[in-house]
């Protein structure tokens, strides 16, 4: 099909031809011009479709009349891309010129003007139509070329980061791994050895309270270390299921046990509603859990005895979930309490939350203290519209990334986040475009392709004009020269002072004149005078017979 564009362009351009070519029989009328008008026009529009086929008659057609060299001219130009095989395109050019210029020639009737005419002619048909051709074929073959080599360079991307992606997945299993060894092994201890504490009977009843926190907290560990192994592993959840009372204990439903756990601690916390209670997809009810995991984790840690707040406000488009602590009190005696931090857990909460299309800010408040809130988007419900049909729930705030495979399109290609566009020329093949060139070494190419031309048609041009100039030296005489010459005068010193006549420009004109003496041989040249009508051509006649020159005529002939 074709697009707008091509249309428009078609609409315009074959009136233009066909206007064109009604120039050649303007005083044919009007039933010629329609004819001339219509054989235009289909031309123009079959060019595409059947380009040999258009090329071979729209040369004829112009050797026959001229105002088709527009139509030629384009023609050359569809044809030469658009015929695949170089013998076939080859054969095309070869039997359209030859049909162009014969034709051209033989609307001649003396053989000077039908030379120039073939010079003219295969001057006009290697600038007009096979320079544009050239030029159509050198250019698509380059489009094509730079398309293959584009795709040919994405596809190596996509292996690339495929490897890539690959040895980042072998990586990460092999850190589940050694989690799972190390970590697993110390916490499957702890479990075992708190769990005997909680029934030993020497202990009070405080001390057994204490250590079935440290149980609880410690079998809570194990789990939540099963699931990150079995995520570094293969990117997916662990592959054991999960209960449905075991995964809500990790949502939002879960943040209540967060809080009764740090209160168990001695912690000061407080937690707060506010809004419609909606459910969340599972990954943003996932890290609405981490959140505020890490945000009292973090103000036991670094502001023990300060009073904490966790607040959860069901906002129209998003869940807003916020831990604040007060300023910690000055421990007692002066001292700097030392806390150990690995400085990971708000960057790790951060990018969870853009993972799923949401954002987390951690500073100080005014006042003092600190302050964690997370922005987390609704999962995707949908409501009913007034007509009863369903509409989507508000877009996330973040555009969530791909997974870290990086194998689909768009995916982010690597730790960076930057994104590969498969559909086009990505950042990473500015090395091919240099290597292949751009338009300015595209246009530098084109122009000296133009100057070879250029340069060739001139030499060409040159070497036709001597050719003439040799042929008119063997054809033509000045009008002193006939006068110098007297009837009667002996034929060897009569064809002394002439030029034996024998080009192609005299042919056929020993046939019209007047009739010859009976037993002659005659020899009959051009003269170098212009004529007063270009129809008119002056010639020279000079009949011998028994050795002497016994007749001289100067007459013309229809050209």
């Amino acid at each position: 099909m074709w697009s707008r564009r091509r249309i428009v362009g078609e609409a315009v351009l074959a009136p233009v031809l066909a206007l064109l070519a009604t120039l050649s029989v303007l005083g044919d009328g009007v039933f010629a011009m329609a004819a001339v008008a219509v054989v235009a026009l289909a031309l123009s529009l079959l060019r595409r479709a059947f380009p040999a086929s258009v090329l071979v008659l729209t040369g004829a057609i112009t050797g026959v009349f001229s105002g088709f060299w527009a139509l030629l001219m384009v023609a050359g130009w569809s044809a030469g891309p658009r015929i695949k095989a170089p013998r076939r395109a080859l054969a095309a050019f070869a039997v359209s010129y030859v049909l162009y210029a014969g034709l051209s020639a033989l609307q001649e009737r003396s053989g000077l003007y039908a030379a120039q005419t073939l010079v003219f002619t295969t001057l006009a048909f290697l600038a007009t139509t096979v320079v544009p051709g050239l030029a159509a074929r050198y250019r698509t073959q380059r489009r094509t070329l730079m398309h293959a080599l584009h795709e040919h360079n994405a596809q190596l991307l996509r292996e690339r980061e495929m490897i890539a992606s690959h040895t980042r997945l072998r990586e990460r299993q092999r850190i589940a791994q050694d989690m799972h060894d190390s970590l697993g092994h110390q916490l499957a201890l702890i479990a075992v050895h708190t769990g005997a504490l909680e029934v030993d009977r020497t202990l009070t009843d405080g001390q057994r309270e204490a250590v079935g926190v440290l149980r609880q907290a410690s079998v809570a560990a194990m789990h939540e270390l099963r699931e990150a192994v079995g995520i570094l592993r293969d990117g997916t959840h662990a592959p054991e299921q999960e209960s449905e009372s075991a995964a809500a204990t990790r949502g939002v439903a879960g943040i209540d046990g967060l809080v009764e756990a740090s209160r168990g601690a001695g912690a000061d916390v407080k937690l707060r509603r506010e809004g419609e209670v909606r459910s969340l997809a599972p990954a943003a009810d996932h890290a609405a859990y981490r959140i505020v995991q890490e945000a009292l984790t973090n103000a036991l840690k670094h502001a023990q005895g300060a009073s904490i707040t966790v607040e959860l406000r069901y906002e129209p488009d998003s869940l807003v979930v916020e831990v604040a602590n007060s300023p910690a009190p000055a421990p007692a005696g002066g001292g700097q309490r030392v806390v150990v931090s690995g400085g990971q857990g708000l960057t790790g909460l951060q990018e969870r939350a853009r993972l799923v299309g949401g954002m987390v800010h951690a500073g100080p408040v005014v006042g003092g203290g600190f302050r964690v809130a997370g922005v987390l988007p609704y999962g995707p419900q949908r409501s009913a519209s007034p007509d009863g049909s369903p509409e989507p729930s508000p877009t996330t705030f973040v555009a969530a990334g791909n997974d870290f495979r990086g194998q689909r399109d768009g995916a982010p290609s690597g730790d960076g986040g930057e994104v590969i566009d498969w559909s086009g020329s990505p950042d990473r093949q500015k090395e091919l475009d240099l290597a292949m060139g751009k338009k300015k070494k595209g246009v530098a190419i084109g122009c000296t392709v133009a100057v070879v031309v250029v340069v060739g048609l001139v030499a060409l041009a040159a070497v036709a004009f001597v050719a003439l100039v040799n042929e008119s030296d063997k054809a033509m005489i000045e009008p002193s020269v006939y006068k110098s010459v007297k009837v009667g005068d002996a034929e060897t010193d009569v064809r002394d002072k002439l030029p034996d006549g024998k080009s192609f420009l005299t042919e056929g004109l020993d046939t019209e004149g007047p009739a010859q003496p009976k037993g002659s041989s005659c020899l009959v040249l051009m003269s170098t005078e212009i004529p007063d009508s270009l129809d008119d051509e002056p010639v020279f006649r000079f009949c011998f017979k028994d050795g002497k020159l016994i007749e001289k005529r100067s007459y013309t002939v229809k050209s």
